[in-house]
């Protein structure tokens, strides 16, 4: 296994740009969480952090040992397309938002969440994410950006037999999740128009696949949901 992946990053600088990302992301989302609760006593916040980060933690090992080369396409953040870069902006605006909202509910306590929907959320939480890294695992060219790859193949096994985007419908349930995790029902709304946007993702995503990926066209009519089989 070559030590340097093909985006030009030896292992060292790769380790160090996952490691920079991780922990300040973690710091960010906790300092939002925690602030707009006006308490660190937010349990629902140390809940989400602890959820998040363990299979976070393990997917960037499992990634760094066994697939380099895929851990530094998923460190590009910058859309070649321009109306994917409209669609992300979007979503990450109202991901913004349904991540800020659940601590200012806590501290003004407009929801209710019960124990039972909280453990049944943190349970979809965790089984998505653990959809979304045997996806990872099955492509090798799952890019976190949309974009057509030297030498990229159609991946039509496993997970891609059954619908055409498993990661997108994994990270879809991954994020319901979390507003209900954090104990809000009032963030489910920013966040179910995140949701959306990704949507729209998938429908410019396959016209480019269909335009530059050979046999996507053919995959499209063998395997004919998009999401949800019988659906979508």
């Amino acid at each position: 296994m070559s030590s340097k992946p093909n985006d030009g990053m030896d292992r060292k600088a790769l380790l160090r740009l996952v490691l920079t990302r991780f922990f300040n992301g973690i710091v960010v989302i906790g300092a939002v969480l925690f602030l707009t609760a006006g308490t660190l006593g937010y349990w629902n916040g140390w809940l989400f952090l602890v959820a998040l980060v363990i299979p976070m933690s393990g997917t960037l090992y499992y990634l760094l040992k066994e697939d380099p080369e895929l851990l530094a396409k998923r460190m590009r953040l910058k859309e070649p397309q321009k109306k994917q870069r409209t669609i992300v902006k979007v979503a990450s605006l109202f991901m913004m938002i349904a991540i800020i909202m659940p601590g200012i509910d806590y501290r003004y306590h407009w929801s209710d969440v019960p124990f039972w929907l909280i453990m049944a959320s943190l349970l979809l939480f965790e089984v998505s994410y653990a959809m979304v890294i045997v996806v990872m695992a099955q492509n090798s060219y799952a890019s976190r950006v949309v974009e057509i790859q030297e030498g990229q193949k159609l991946i039509d096994t496993g997970l891609y037999s059954i619908v055409r985007h498993p990661m997108y419908l994994g990270s879809i349930l991954l994020y319901l999740a979390i507003p209900l995790l954090l104990g809000s029902y009032y963030a489910l709304i920013p966040m179910a128009v995140a949701c959306a946007e990704i949507i729209a993702r998938i429908k410019n995503e396959e016209e480019v696949l269909k335009a530059g990926l050979a046999g996507y066209k053919e995959y499209t009519e063998k395997v004919k949901y998009r999401l949800i089989p019988y659906v979508w």
